[in-house]
């Protein structure tokens, strides 16, 4: 139960990450728009002639500062989505347009309670017996005053339904309405009454935050010092961004009037006062006490720490770990990214952590002490520090009181990080054995090292995935397999016993066909083939090292060199039988049918067409991976086939998926078996994602390397997804050039 706790909590923090991620973009916004329009900063630099008002810069700087505050002034929705994309498993577009959808249905919801109840007026005027700041405008619309709060609630609450009801089946009559459509119906119908709920339940829950808020803001000092520990050490279980952003977004950190609006959080407040920073004599130190310390060890701390770990390294890697440190000391500095110092001497000597967690929340307490406010976006290195302290001037931030405390840090962490390491050897950055290699660490290596002892338990225990223990079975068990790689569709796997392989097992893992040779064993999934891999090494980490006792014992004689059958080699359960036996050729026995529309493929490149049932490589030739024809190419130069996008590129650059604008999805396999050379012979010329014109260059080959190198150049053409009521013709066999017509996918009557 524990660890089921702390890995919801994990997830919830890693989807704070996505909407928190657009604040350094709006912080910029807002800091620039603010600090160039502000008339004392401009008369100060002089910069009337370029910046003054009426001006093409100043109209700019103004938007920028519209913009910024938009960002701020409505992050509860970001909140929605984003939560909601975060904790979703899968389709998450769904989740997101359900967490929009639900956000003001919510609102409109308690809207309507507060007009039957007669809080607002149905002009959205407040009655006077409302409380201040319970009631505001939430995208236009009279709510109560939820803040982030209220967003978190929405994406949490629909992605939980989203998880749920995605693959839900409803009655035939009702059949459209299922699946992922299902999500925002439900959504909205669950908050319509999550709204009506709300009326009764957050004015209560409103005033335990304030409570909670009134009892952080009132510990003064000492508040200030418990939240910058806690916040640091929370740091290596990934824990921290769902401990402070309640103190960022919310009442918890506090409420204050600025600019005739109640605004609750530390960070809103700042930046609710940087953009009305014309009317602002200082900024307030009780609201960016949850991130003015941060200057102070990021900027000038933690370096310190970097160069005691340099200057206690072995003479004969001091380059290489000098190196290393320099590289993220300047991280830390410049954009408050500390994870590359901060998990390295944690990995090695937790001890050191220990120091980093006093000290950095003695910072936050010192900057509040000092009366310190400069705001920040994400984390506090040099570019926040110019932009929210510097940029805004001493007066309204106190920035220059950073430095002389920050110097004292410097030398702090140097001397104690020194001390600490010489007494007790600890192996920081420099000072490893002679055959351990000279890195820093991070936080995946701090989990793998939590995870290892977990190994042996995982390894009995019930299978969170149920395909990659499925294809383990299949295969004859862990021990009986010896090398896991896959191609552009395909898992290629090598077996110590083919005999001990179960193709029953092995179909119920939705593969489109299975193709054994000796001890190969080449499962063929599509282009998803990539996850699959990914997954099942992950899942043969912590496998249990046997074999498989109820896999099929076969002769070894039978199962090397055997052809599947086309029974065999169809995935029964993803009912892909008929969109992968259609016919290539134009000696089709298919009845004729009316055609209602054709699509042609066009040639890649100059080479010899020919049918499809002639590639050297069975998968291929019997359609498993999709209907198409075969080019052997004679022109290095592989172009795109149609105006479309490029959907992958395989890591070993020797296929490319492709959506068509007409929505074939095709795949340019170049050559047999070129996935074993690894890249050698093949040159991208596109980036995954663009988008090309038919005739563009998508990838250059070395025709002699791949010739001497690979079993065959002759390269498939597939659309990877044929309907049933589709088929594939073949236009060309023989000389064809690149851009001529190839094949053509026709939709016939049903």
């Amino acid at each position: 139960m524990k660890d089921k706790i702390f890995g919801v909590l994990q997830r919830v923090g890693r989807s704070f990450m996505l909407p928190i991620a657009i604040l350094p973009v709006a912080g910029l916004l807002l800091g620039f728009g603010s600090s160039f329009t502000n008339e004392t900063t401009i008369a100060t630099y002089g910069l009337q002639k370029i910046l003054g008002d009426g001006t093409i810069l100043h109209a700019l700087l103004i938007i920028m500062n519209k913009v910024g505050s938009a960002v701020f002034d409505n992050l509860p929705l970001i909140f929605a989505v984003g939560v909601a994309i975060g904790m979703a498993k899968k389709e998450k577009e769904v989740a997101a347009l359900s967490a929009l959808i639900a956000y003001f249905v919510m609102n409109v919801a308690i809207n309507g309670m507060l007009v039957v109840n007669d809080k607002i007026t149905a002009d959205g005027q407040i009655a006077k017996s409302v409380l201040e700041g319970t009631v505001t405008s939430v995208c236009g619309i009279q709510s109560l005053q939820m803040g982030v709060f209220g967003g978190i609630i929405v994406g949490l609450g629909v992605a939980a339904l989203h998880n749920r009801f995605h693959k839900i089946v409803l009655p035939n009559a009702l059949s459209f309405f299922g699946g992922s459509r299902f999500v925002p119906i439900i959504s909205t119908i669950v908050y319509m009454f999550v709204g009506i709920l709300m009326y009764f339940v957050w004015p209560a829950v409103q005033n335990g935050i304030y409570a909670l808020g009134g009892l952080v803001t009132g510990s003064g000092y000492i508040g200030t010092l418990i939240f910058g520990i806690i916040k640091r050490a929370l740091i290596p279980f990934g824990l921290h961004h769902v401990f402070y952003m309640p103190f960022w977004q919310t009442a918890v950190g506090g409420t204050m009037e600025v600019a005739g609006q109640m605004v609750q959080g530390g960070q809103n407040i700042f930046f609710a006062q940087l953009a009305d920073s014309a009317n602002v004599a200082h900024f307030s130190a009780d609201a960016t006490r949850y991130f003015s310390g941060e200057f102070i060890f990021m900027i000038f701390g933690l370096p310190g720490a970097a160069l005691a770990m340099y200057r206690c390294a072995k003479p004969e890697k001091k380059k290489a770990a000098g190196g290393l440190l320099l590289s993220a000391a300047l991280a830390c500095m410049l954009t408050g990214i500390t994870e590359p110092l901060e998990f390295s001497f944690l990995f090695v000597a937790p001890a050191l952590f220990a120091v980093q967690v006093v000290l950095a929340g003695a910072a936050y307490m010192i900057a509040h002490m000092l009366n310190i406010a400069v705001g920040l976006t994400f984390s506090g290195g040099f570019l926040d520090l110019f932009l929210f302290g510097i940029l805004q001037g001493n007066e309204k931030t106190s920035w220059l009181r950073i430095i002389p405390v920050g110097i004292i840090y410097f030398i702090l962490y140097y001397v104690i990080f020194t001390f600490l390491i010489k007494k007790f050897d600890f192996k920081t950055p420099g000072r490893e054995d002679d055959d351990t290699e000279t890195k820093l660490y991070t936080k995946a290596d701090v989990n793998a090292r939590k995870e290892a002892g977990k190994a042996g338990e995982a390894a009995g225990s019930t299978s969170a995935d149920p395909v990659s223990e499925a294809i383990t079975a299949g295969l004859g068990g862990k021990k009986n397999i010896s090398d896991v790689d896959c191609c552009a569709t395909r898992l290629r796997i090598t077996v110590h016993d083919a005999a001990r392989v179960n193709d029953d097992i092995l179909k119920t893992t939705g593969s489109r066909g299975i193709v054994k040779k000796g001890q190969g064993v080449q499962i063929i999934y599509g282009p998803q083939v990539t996850v699959i891999k990914s997954k099942l090494e992950d899942y043969l980490e912590t496998a249990p090292n046997e074999y498989f006792e109820g896999a099929n014992e076969k002769e070894t004689d039978n199962a090397e060199n055997q052809a599947p059958s086309d029974t065999e080699r169809t995935a029964e359960s993803t009912g892909e039988a008929a969109q992968n036996t259609a016919p290539t050729s134009e000696a089709s026995t298919q009845p004729e049918k009316k055609v209602l529309r054709t699509a042609i493929v066009y040639s890649p490149v100059t080479g010899i067409a020919a049918d499809l049932s002639t590639a050297p490589d069975e998968g291929f030739a019997e359609g498993m991976m999709g209907e198409g024809a075969v080019v052997t190419p004679k022109d290095p130069v592989i172009c795109a086939p149609e105006d479309g996008e490029v959907e992958f590129i395989f890591d070993t650059k020797h296929a490319i998926g492709f959506q068509t604008d007409t929505d074939l999805p095709m795949l340019l396999h170049i050559g047999i078996d070129t996935v074993k050379l690894e890249g050698k012979g093949f040159e991208i010329l596109v980036e995954q994602g663009q988008h090309v014109k038919k005739g563009e260059p998508l990838m250059k080959i070395d025709i002699p390397y791949l010739t001497e190198n690979a079993p065959s150049l002759c390269s498939p053409i597939l659309c990877t997804e044929i309907e049933d009521n589709q088929r594939v013709r073949l236009l060309a066999n023989g000389e064809i050039k690149a851009g001529e017509p190839l094949f053509a996918v026709e939709t016939v009557e049903e």
